[in-house]
């Protein structure tokens, strides 16, 4: 994280010329840093981006250069945190075999798990709170469902290869099991109930259980 005054006297001397790639990203990460806290302190109504580039030592021309809107930018926020937290990894063992039923637990619980803390939480309570109001909110978290459901659908497609047991419409079972996973979060979000990892657990087994059950008519 660099300093406001080194971050403009950065851009000063390469005003003349590209700057560095390593300090784009410096100074993007910084940016997206300080307009995570503005929205977790003041929504996503109440965010002022005057007050991001002010805290930032940017312009609001640097601003707008990466990021257009409010919108695009906290959809870049969401997109970091995806990139930071995925859980397709756990897709796979670890000696890269296809088990399906033991890699939809594995994905189920660390979605799950990484959802119900930190930032990642309160920006979900954010999108929730203020989707109303904001379409906009409620369109980039659909964005997020859709890379999760197409992560799934890849690996669906790979264990029915694998196992010899066609599966007609990928797409269709995976979107089955996020939004499984993604109505008991938002049941355990809205009522602001703590949630052991026991419960997460037992409810991924009965997601997983459940969908298992049919596979024969996938």
């Amino acid at each position: 994280m660099i300093p406001a005054v080194q971050e403009k006297s950065t851009l000063r001397r390469r005003s003349r010329g590209r700057p560095k790639l390593e300090d784009v990203a410096q100074i993007e990460s910084r940016l997206l840093d300080i307009a995570l806290k503005e929205f977790l302190a003041h929504g996503y109504g109440g965010t002022s981006l005057t007050r991001i580039v002010k805290a930032a030592g940017i312009s609001k021309t640097t601003l707008y250069t990466r990021f257009a809107s409010k919108d695009e930018l906290f959809r870049a926020i969401i997109g970091r945190q995806i990139d930071r937290l995925s859980a397709v990894n756990t897709l796979r063992s670890g000696e890269g075999a296809l088990d399906l039923a033991c890699g939809l637990r594995a994905y189920g619980n660390r979605t799950l798990e990484i959802s119900l803390e930190g930032d990642l939480l309160q920006v979900n309570r954010l999108i929730y709170s203020e989707s109303g109001r904001f379409p906009e909110l409620g369109l980039a978290a659909a964005e997020r469902s859709q890379r999760g459901i197409a992560d799934v659908a890849d690996f669906i497609t790979g264990c029915a290869a694998a196992d010899n047991i066609p599966c007609r419409d990928p797409q269709a079972i995976a979107g089955a099991f996020i939004f499984m996973l993604r109505g008991w979060y938002v049941d355990m979000l809205l009522t602001n109930r703590p949630v052991s990892a026991g419960q997460r657990r037992r409810w991924v087994d009965t997601a997983v259980d459940t969908l298992l059950a049919g596979r024969a008519e996938w």
